[in-house]
């Protein structure tokens, strides 16, 4: 049984990641709260890119850009793209260069275990 807590394993942040390594586990946690307050599903289209499926209040999107932003700084390999998929619904999608499947592969798993705890 799942107490709605993803553990806060860093193991799949890339050495590229300029974040410092003391501040690696306050950005999880934000991730898995964003994870588990919006997104509501999440597609992998291929190797390299996700599509998050995300709840389309004003806050998840503020929060979404937020995010989203100060991760690009410490991790420039990132490449998210935010848009409205409906009046009620925003798709986030993550992109990553080959060299990088791994990093998205740990982000699609923390989403899938932080929205399956719901």
């Amino acid at each position: 049984m799942s107490d709605g807590r993803v553990a806060p394993d860093d193991s799949w942040a890339p050495e590229a990641c300029t974040l410092p390594t003391a501040e690696r586990p306050l950005r999880l946690a934000e991730f898995d709260q964003f994870f588990r307050d919006a997104v509501r599903s999440a597609d992998r289209l291929s190797a390299r890119h996700l599509r998050l499926h995300l709840a389309g209040d004003a806050r998840v999107e503020e929060t979404a850009r937020d995010l989203t932003a100060r991760e690009s700084s410490c991790c420039s390999f990132f490449a998210f793209a935010i848009s409205r998929s409906g009046p009620d619904a925003l798709t986030l999608d993550v992109r990553v260069p080959a060299a990088h499947v791994d990093v998205l592969d740990g982000l699609a798993g923390r989403a899938a275990s932080a929205a399956g705890s719901r």
